[in-house]
């Protein structure tokens, strides 16, 4: 579907995750070229909006606490608060709004904007699709970042041009006393949203007692305790930073590393956007839809059959035990050189 027209005011609506919101960044850079002059606001979730803070592309961010929606003992106060938000995009007359969330809750925001121009995936879950009045026909199989990239083309823009627009202030990492000035150095990501998409943390503890580069492990708070066991089996050469650094200080760490071994998180995806080279272990979700995106990547996977099963829990975690620190050493000392 085509739609042609020249938006002047824009709404994007993508409040999470962090993953999400990275593979997003392709999309705000096509459309943001597509329509240089445009006014481009954006919906996101509180907590995610250090990855988009003084975005040069972004003109003004509309921050939701969506986690606190979900709790009936303050329903009271949701209910002011949404009621407020769709007051409040009601008055912005948004000639193009685009939900590339998918869900009942985007596409109840997309449609309170009253925007004659409401645009979201044909295939959005929750009932999302019904809110919209362009709905965009994607692939199951297909990657995050092309399918945001199939809108942009429906809206008329050039998608030949991949690239990840992160905002343009920089966090000296000097100022962190672990990390010295040029130092080479590796992350290591051993947290992730799913129980099931965690690799056992002494994996990556052992793998970092191989390696000749002193690691770094990230995290948030829930993290800490997978960090200091990947900490305490490294042999003294990786350092913890779980829990110690805000989103931008995150941002950064990803740039300047030499390679990134993560499970599917978001981090991981923060690397990749970069171009930094990334070994991701994979188990229950899938490579072809949320894979590093690039192709200077290794995917860690088993052969188990169960794979991908897209379960939050699992009992047996055959996909993810079957990964080995032999196999996964093996193919990172050969491909990245270390």
């Amino acid at each position: 579907m085509k739609m042609n027209g020249y938006y002047r005011n824009i709404l994007i609506v993508k409040p999470s995750s962090m993953g999400d919101v990275v593979h997003s960044l392709p999309f705000l850079n096509s459309v943001k070229s597509c329509f240089p002059e445009a006014e481009i606001h954006w919906v996101i979730a509180k907590g995610f909006e250090g990855l988009l803070e003084g975005h040069p592309m972004i003109d003004r961010l509309i921050v939701i606490n969506k986690d606190t929606w979900k709790q009936l003992s303050k329903a009271g106060e949701t209910l002011k608060e949404v009621g407020r938000l769709f007051k409040k995009l009601r008055k912005e007359n948004y000639d193009l709004v685009i939900d590339l969330q998918g869900l009942l809750r985007s596409g109840l925001i997309t449609m309170a904007t009253g925007s004659h121009v409401r645009v979201g995936f044909a295939g959005a879950r929750e009932g999302g699709r019904l809110f919209y009045n362009r709905k965009i026909e994607t692939g199951k199989d297909m990657h995050a970042v092309d399918r945001y990239m199939r809108v942009a083309e429906a809206l008329g823009c050039d998608t030949e041009n991949i690239f990840f627009p992160f905002p343009l202030i920089k966090h000296d990492l000097r100022e962190n006393r672990n990390i010295k000035d040029s130092e080479e150095y590796i992350v290591i990501v051993p947290g992730a949203r799913w129980e099931s998409k965690r690799w056992p943390a002494e994996n990556f503890g052992e793998i970092a007692s191989r390696l000749s580069l002193k690691s770094f492990v990230i995290g948030g708070k829930s993290d800490i305790s997978l960090a200091g066991k990947v900490v305490d089996l490294s042999g003294g050469k990786a350092v913890s930073l779980a829990g110690g650094t805000s989103l931008v200080e995150l941002v950064e760490i990803m740039r300047g590393a030499r390679f990134v071994i993560s499970n599917d998180s978001g981090p991981m995806h923060i690397a990749a956007g970069f171009k930094v080279p990334v070994a991701a272990v994979f188990g229950p979700t899938s490579p072809l839809r949320t894979g590093p995106y690039g192709d200077n990547h290794i995917i860690l996977r088993s052969d188990a059959q169960c794979s991908p099963c897209f379960k939050k829990h699992c009992g047996g975690m055959k996909c993810m035990n079957d990964v080995t620190v032999d196999i996964a050493y093996k193919k990172i000392r050969t491909v990245f050189g270390v």
